[in-house]
């Protein structure tokens, strides 16, 4: 991942907390696998098989950039062939917590999401 711009973009620090923060959080697997995890430690393949449509590259990119930042922990099982297993730390474990709030709240709104995008569709079509 050296020298690509999504390698260069992930080193950057920000001063600015939530930009900082989001810039993890936000794309489009994090969230995924931080609600998986916060289910117990689970193998590569086992994550691979219950977070559809993700590839085994972005998985892995994924857990590496959430070990990175601390939110979760691999361990190398003793068994063979070798195995590797995740887990949220304390920090990736509060970080689910607010997670479930937006995971909440994105489950009660979004039949409404999906209506009001429908509608404001249908309105652009007509115009």
């Amino acid at each position: 991942m050296k020298g690509t711009a999504m390698g260069r973009r992930r080193s950057l620090e920000y001063d600015c907390a939530i930009r900082d923060v989001l810039d993890r959080i936000g794309d489009a697997w994090t969230a995924l696998v931080v609600l998986e995890l916060a289910k117990g430690p689970c193998r590569f393949n086992a994550l691979r098989r219950v977070i559809d449509a993700i590839s085994q590259r972005m998985l892995a990119v994924t857990l590496r950039n959430l070990e990175r930042d601390g939110l979760v922990a691999r361990q190398v099982l003793d068994l063979s062939p070798p195995q590797v297993e995740y887990s949220l730390t304390p920090r990736g474990a509060s970080l689910h917590a607010a997670l479930q709030s937006l995971s909440g709240w994105a489950e009660a709104n979004q039949s409404a999401i999906r209506q009001s995008r429908a509608e404001y569709d249908n309105r652009e079509l007509a115009s």
